[in-house]
């Protein structure tokens, strides 16, 4: 049974000043505030003897008669209450275990996680409630732990998301565009997305000795923390409103929250240990992209040209196709030298013309000044397709060159396909034992 008090402006403004209140003195270790009048003149309204009961376990005093009184109210209400306030003053070890499963209730699948079960889950997580605390939300999450076909695609965004971005490997580095091809690059990728899972679930499964947390560590209060904190946020709508509504979001959706980076590595590692099943499944697909074997013969662009390119050397019908189209490309076409040949006809005009004027000198030095023209244009002709065959041959001896060598590069790629193969085959078996050692309970 519960009473809305704010239906009236003032009482609910009484009801917010009292939360305010009752928060303060719960993360500064004094005893709570006596509720409002507006409270303790409400017939059957859980809080005000929820509150002297809250009172009485601060002080160490016996609690069960206004406990009962709150109890016969609202059970839920009164159970959550006590074990998101008695958690805010750093006291949750006085809780009862009924009140804990009584507050949470049951999770399904089929429906959101409700904010005072999130709360609590949050709560439990860093410790408020000692080991029991976190055994017990780890109990409630296990009952609906993934399978491994749970789409683990989406686990691994979560937990290590990719980085689109082509990863040249030291065999490829003089042929970049080589790495770019799929059947190369996808290994590549999958073992550096292998490398980025293991850190991940290393970082996760570490936070323990890294922070130097134990059993005996300080709680976390969420009074202290303000309106961010969302138990605490809980703690006030259910002073204020008798409601703990606010954003209800999927188990999964929570999951996923808590395992990306930067999320509170607590609540990562009880995530971490619910959805073991699809990130092991993700991290074997990695193994079996990063173990693909090399293909047997690739096609790369050479200076432009297709060429295959097999374990032997490069193929010598694609390699003299190639080499057909760079030559076909690389000589301009040049027609007749017509110039030329108009100088020397002209030349040979005036020589015969020489002969039939009676000054022939004149005629004769200027049909041997337009032939020596004529050869000048010839040699320059000539001197062009010295250069173009030049550039021919340096061109095909590149080509070669790069054919060859582009062939010991995939060579070397796959000698490091195998390393590849085998640091992941290591990074597996590192992640599965992180993984069978799920979370820690202190």
């Amino acid at each position: 049974m519960s009473t809305d008090l704010t239906a009236t402006p003032h009482a609910g403004a009484e009801l917010h000043r009292y939360a305010d209140a009752l928060l303060a003195s719960l993360s500064t270790d004094a005893l709570p505030a006596p509720p409002p009048r507006e409270l303790t003149d409400a017939p059957g309204h859980w809080l005000p003897p929820a509150v002297e009961a809250l009172a009485a376990l601060s002080r160490g005093e016996d609690a069960l008669g206004p406990l009962g009184r709150a109890a016969q109210c609202d059970e839920r209400r009164t159970a959550l209450f006590l074990c998101l306030a008695l958690a805010a003053a750093g006291q949750g070890d006085r809780i009862h275990a009924s009140w804990f499963g009584t507050a949470f209730g049951d999770l399904s699948m089929d429906r959101p996680v409700t904010s005072g079960q999130r709360a609590l889950w949050l709560t439990a997580a860093r410790g408020a409630y000692g080991p029991a605390g976190k055994i017990f939300v780890l109990r409630k999450l296990d009952a609906f732990s993934l399978s491994a076909d749970s789409d683990p695609a989406r686990w691994l965004r979560a937990l290590a998301p990719d980085e689109p971005s082509i990863v040249v490997p030291p065999s490829l580095a003089d042929f970049p565009e080589i790495a770019q091809l799929p059947e190369l690059a996808r290994p590549v990728h999958a073992s550096i997305q292998l490398a980025r899972l293991r850190s991940r679930c290393v970082e996760i499964t570490s936070v323990r000795e890294e922070r130097g947390e134990g059993t005996g560590g300080t709680p976390h209060r969420p009074g202290a923390a303000g309106a961010e904190d969302e138990p605490a946020a809980v703690l006030r709508r259910l002073i204020v409103s008798d409601e703990t509504g606010g954003r209800a979001l999927s188990l999964t959706d929570y999951l996923l929250a808590d395992l990306r980076p930067g999320s509170d590595p607590r609540l990562a590692a009880i995530a971490l240990h619910v959805a073991a099943p699809a990130v092991r499944s993700a991290a074997e697909e990695l193994v079996q992209a990063t173990q693909a074997a090399p293909p047997s013969a690739v096609t790369v662009s050479l200076l432009g040209h297709d060429v295959a390119l097999r374990p032997e050397g490069p193929d010598p019908a694609s390699l003299a196709a190639a080499e057909e189209h760079l030559v076909a490309e690389s000589v301009p076409a040049r027609g007749l030298p017509w110039p030329a040949y108009a100088l020397f006809a002209l030349g040979a005009v005036l020589v015969a013309a020489a002969f039939l004027v009676p000054a022939p000198l004149p005629a004769a030095a200027l049909a041997l000044l337009l032939s020596a023209g004529g050869a000048y244009l010839l040699w320059q002709r000539r001197a062009r397709e010295q250069e173009d065959a030049d550039y021919v041959a340096a061109q095909l001896a590149e080509l070669r060159e790069l054919a060859d060598g582009a062939v010991w590069a995939l060579h070397e790629y796959a000698r490091e396909a195998e390393k590849r193969a085998q640091t992941a085959s290591s990074d597996l078996t590192e992640l599965t034992r992180l993984l069978r050692r799920g979370p820690r309970a202190g």
